[in-house]
Order: structure tokens, then sequence, then C-alpha cells
């Protein structure tokens, strides 16, 4: 019959032979413990990794699902009680009036790749945190002195919103625009200097003196960009198949190798006055002259998003243009003013008075068709009747883009570089928007060939008729009669500026005009909070950083002395087990031999071999 011999060294050398058969119950029922035991820990090792691996494969999906959430948490009012929020104020000074925003952001979650997640304030009754003030700041140029007065209602808004023990590390940014960049220079450092002097004073908010300046528009052009893209989650990284990329060669590493990162979109928005396209450029691009490359440097922007400036995932490459004059009205108004001009010049030519009295108006075919109009300049009076046609409108209003023969150009001559068309992706915001859905109806995806004929069939419909339609509240609640006339003008306007100014394709399909994303306002505001925090978590991932490196310590010391606790205690249960069995074995030598072995183990000597003994 086998044996199994075990030898354990302590302060005794014991050593003993069980014989399977007398092998004790309790040490059997202890091996089947174990491996019981053994059994649950392999199998819940085995259902942990399995749990990790379903993660890292579908953890994206569970992101966009986080995300939609989030979108829809964004409505709901914010926890000012919150300790973990952060808070960041936006005052945005513009040519009619100023505004001010307030945003709030958790914090960073310690990966570096990941930007702060920026939100929009709102109160207990789920508004957003905003107020406007009138007039503009720039009407303040002769009493600079005034300017703090003027804008104090703004921030002693903002200070009640804003918890009082979060004031000190909440960032205040004063940002002027359009009034202020046609201001000199002085009037421009008068006004800052009083804001930089007097709000400290009265406020706790952090703020320092490159925390109120004039903008460029090429500034503002970015910062909607950056809005427009954070909020879709265009930052975020991917690793769903399904979801639009890009190969972009970093600025500054040509190199190395091209990264894949998501798409961004580009932002087409075009005002009253002005028109402005904003997109990324991910390639290196090539000039076709040295005067072009000058030009180009204005208008190409390169910037990091991220807050390590050694990281180069979030550098981005953006260009940005601003064409004055461009915009719906003033394109308008460029157009009567030529129409009126010439006719001036040819009655005088003919010695004729065409279109100054209501019976012989100017055809006009960028109004509806039997609409009139007039246009008064210089004390006289120019009649205009609609002629409603679309296509000669758009010939008419070409001579307005001022293009040029010189290859990468746009509106006015103005270089532009190439756009992959068949890898983007544009947000038509404004005038895109209003000419597509306020009367049209066809806002959201655009579709050349379904707008151009939509816009025919309008232009040649009777005034009366749109009238009729416009009583019956047939259009968009917001469209007025100053729409339904111009309407005519702006589609063809729009569409030149889109397909022959910024060179789109007739079947470009990517296009989407829209008034919100999500269901809300995005601001350039957004894109400049986010733009000047960026290097915020980087203090909180310093302390992520030393507070994981402290836990990851106490956890391993937590296992280690568990182990170690755990080897412990079944030396000693085995220590006892084995002494229990050396009695019992002694016990019975006793019994059959009727000797005592306490003489040999006090004098230390073997013992006696005994016969008879098993």
């Amino acid at each position: 019959m086998g044996r199994i011999s075990i030898s354990c060294l302590f302060p005794a050398s014991w050593h003993f032979s069980i014989s399977p058969v007398g092998c004790p119950r309790m040490l059997n029922t202890t091996l089947r413990q174990i491996i019981v035991i053994s059994l649950l820990t392999a199998a819940f090792f085995l259902l942990y990794y399995s749990v990790v691996l379903i993660r890292n494969k579908y953890g994206y999906r569970d992101r966009k699902l986080h995300r939609y959430l989030a979108r829809v948490t964004d409505t709901e009012a914010t926890d000012t009680n919150n300790p973990n929020l952060n808070y960041g104020i936006m005052v945005d000074c513009g040519s009619s009036g100023s505004r001010i925003f307030v945003y709030c952001w958790p914090r960073h979650n310690g990966n570096p790749h990941d930007l702060l997640d920026i939100k929009q304030m709102r109160d207990k009754n789920r508004k957003p945190v905003v107020m406007k003030i009138k007039p503009g700041i720039s009407e303040f140029a002769t009493s600079p002195e005034k300017v703090s007065d003027y804008i104090f209602p703004l921030l002693s808004f903002a200070a009640e919103h804003v918890p009082r023990a979060k004031h000190k590390e909440t960032p205040l940014y004063i940002l002027c625009t359009a009034g202020m960049r046609i201001l000199p220079e002085s009037q421009q450092k008068a006004i800052l200097e009083d804001l930089l002097t007097d709000i400290p004073v009265h406020f706790d908010f952090l703020f320092s003196d490159s925390h109120a300046e004039v903008i460029s528009g090429k500034q503002e052009g970015v910062y909607a960009w950056i809005g427009i893209n954070f909020v879709l989650g265009r930052f975020e990284h991917t690793d769903d198949e399904d979801d639009a990329v890009v190969e972009v060669h970093i600025p500054g590493s040509e190199n190395k190798e091209a990264i894949v990162r998501k798409r961004t979109v580009g932002i087409l928005d075009m005002g009253g006055v002005s028109t402005q396209i904003a997109y990324e450029v991910p390639k290196t691009v090539s000039f076709a002259s040295s005067q072009q490359e000058e030009v180009a440097k204005n208008l190409l922007a390169e910037f990091n998003l991220g807050c390590d400036a050694h990281q180069t995932e979030h550098v981005y490459r953006v260009y940005v243009a601003t064409f004055l004059g461009f915009g719906g009205n003033a394109a308008r108004q460029r157009y009567t003013d030529s129409v009126f001009a010439s006719t001036i010049f040819r009655n005088r030519l003919l010695g004729k008075q065409a279109a100054m009295t209501p019976d012989t108006p100017y055809l006009d075919p960028c109004l509806p068709l039997d609409v009139e109009d007039e246009i008064q300049q210089n004390g006289q009076t120019m009649h205009l009747r609609g002629m409603g046609d679309f296509n000669l409108c758009r010939e008419v209003i070409q001579a307005l883009m001022n293009k040029t023969n010189e290859t990468q150009t746009s509106l006015n001559g103005v270089y532009q570089p190439p756009v992959h068309f068949e890898n983007s992706e544009f947000y038509g915001f404004s005038e895109f928007y209003y000419c597509t859905e306020d009367v049209l109806r066809m806002g959201g995806e655009y579709n050349a060939a379904k707008f151009l004929k939509a816009a025919k069939d309008y232009c040649a419909t009777k005034w009366s008729v749109l009238r009729e339609r416009f009583d019956r509240h047939l259009y968009a609640s917001h469209a007025d009669l100053h729409r339904l006339k111009y309407q005519c003008f702006k589609s063809a306007w729009m569409y030149e500026v889109f397909h022959n100014g910024f060179s789109f394709p007739i079947n470009y399909g990517n296009l989407k005009t829209a008034l919100q994303v999500y269901d809300k306002e995005v601001q350039w505001t957004l894109g400049a909070i986010l733009y000047r925090t960026r290097f915020l978590p980087l203090r909180d991932i310093q302390q992520e950083n030393f507070r994981s490196s402290h836990s990851h310590w106490r956890s391993f010391s937590f296992v280690y002395n568990h182990y170690l606790f755990f080897a412990c205690f079944f030396v000693v249960l085995l220590a006892i087990l084995l002494y229990l069995l050396r009695l019992r074995r002694i016990h019975r030598r006793m019994l059959h031999g009727g000797q005592s072995p306490s003489l040999w183990i006090e004098e230390g000597l073997p013992p006696q071999k005994i016969p008879g003994a098993l």
C-alpha cells in the first residue's frame, strides 16, 4: 500500500508517514474545501477577465450613451451644492450689447487625453444663466471711466449664481468683438484699463490682465468652431468603426506618421453683414505664390486644445475667413446700390426717367413675382417690381462675389485651402438655416437639386399668393413680410456663395443647416472658455496621480498583507494538525510497547525501535 511522507522543519524535526487508508477525515474534508475554493476563485477571475474584455470592446458605445444622457441632463438645474463643481464666467462685449455666460464643469477625470466637460450653468428654473445689457461697450469710447459701472450688473448677476466659496477660483473673461475692433487702440486700452482696475476691488473672481482683451475676427471664428465641435463630441477619441475619421498631419511633425482621429465639422455662418467659414485643414497645404502664403498665415490658426503642450493628439490647424459685406442684408444693399447707380447712369445717358415712377418700375429678377419695392437714395426714389426669375437673379449677383482667376481662392479673391469634399461635413447657421427653413421648410440635410427647385417655384409665385399663405400661417412662426419679400434674393445669394463662392460641388451631400445643436444655441463663448481653461486639467491630473499612486500602494499593501495573513494561518493550521497526528502516533506506540518516550524526548535521543511496531 502506498504511503505519503511529509517532512516539516519546526523547532523540532518531525517526521511521520500517513497511510491513505488511515488519513484523517478532517484532512480529506479540508482538501475538498481547498479544491472547491480554488475552482470558485478560478471561475471568479475568468468572469472578471471576460467582463474586462467586454468593457474594452463595447465601452465606446457606453460612452455614446453617456454623451446622450449628458445632453439630456444639460437641461437640468445645476447642483450648486456639489463641491466638486467648478465655474467659469465669459462676457461677450458685442457691438449692440454685452452678454454674460456662466459655465460649469465637474472635476477632470484624470485622463490627459480628455477635455473638460464644460456645460452652461442653469438656474433653479432650468434656464441658462445668461444676461444681456445694452448698448455695446464701444459706446463708452469717450468716457471709459463709466465702463465698470456699465458692466457691474452683469458681474453681480453672475456672483449671485456662482457659490460664494467658489468665487476666488472662478475665472472671469471679458472678450470684446466687432464694436471695439473699430475703435482706436488708445480708446480700447482705456476701456480695458478701467475694467482691470475696478473689477478686482468689487469682485473676488480670478481676473488677470490677460482675461480682458479685444479679440480678432479670426479668434472669434476659431472659438465658434471649437464650440460646435465640442458639443458634437468631435474632440473625443473613437473606437467605433461607424465614426467618420480623417488622417491628420500634425503641424511641425512632418517626419512623423499621420494620426487618425474623429473628423471634425466645418461651419458656415451667414449673418446680416458678414459671412464666415471655418474648417480644419488636416493635411499640409501648398501655395501658388509667396504672396498667397503670406495671406494664408493670417487665415490659418494652429492651436493645441490638450492640457499637455507635448501631446499632439489635440493639435488642430483651422482655416477661418470672415467676409464683410457678404451677409444677406449687406449683399442685398450692395445689389440695390448697383441697380440704382446703373439705372441713374442709363437715364442720364438716354435722357429718360425709367424706374423713377410707379408706372415704369425696374423689373427685379430677385423679387417674387409682382411684388413692389422701393430704393431711396440722395432724395430720389426708384420703383421696383418683381420678376421672380431665380436663374436670372443668380446670374446678375455673381458679379458681387468678386471672384478672381487665381487658384485656391474664394469670395473677394481670398485664399482658401482645398476642402476634401468626399470626407468632410459642414454645418450652416443663421441665413443658411433661415433660407432653407423659414419659408421653404427644408432645414436640416441640404440637397442642392431640391433646394433649387423649391427656390425657383417660390420666386415665380405671385406675391398675392405668398401673402395668402402667410396669412394662413403656413410659414415658420418667426417669418415676417420682410423675409417673404427678400427670400428670393437671399436664396439665390446663399446658393451662389456656397456653390460658386466657396466652390462646393452641386452634389455635395454633407451640409446640415441648423439653428441649434442638440436643441440649444451654441455660442462662440463656449469655445472660448474651453480654449482658455485648457490647462486647468493639469492641476486635477497631478492631484489624481498623487492620490492614485498612494491608493495603489495602499491597495497593494492591503492585498499583500491579506495574502501573508492567509499563508500564516494555513501554516499554523498545518502545524497544529501535524502535532495532533504526532501525538496520536506516540500514543499508539505507548499502548503497544508500554514504554514511555518522554525520557528520549527530554534527553534528545532518538526513540528506540520497538519490536512489533508498525
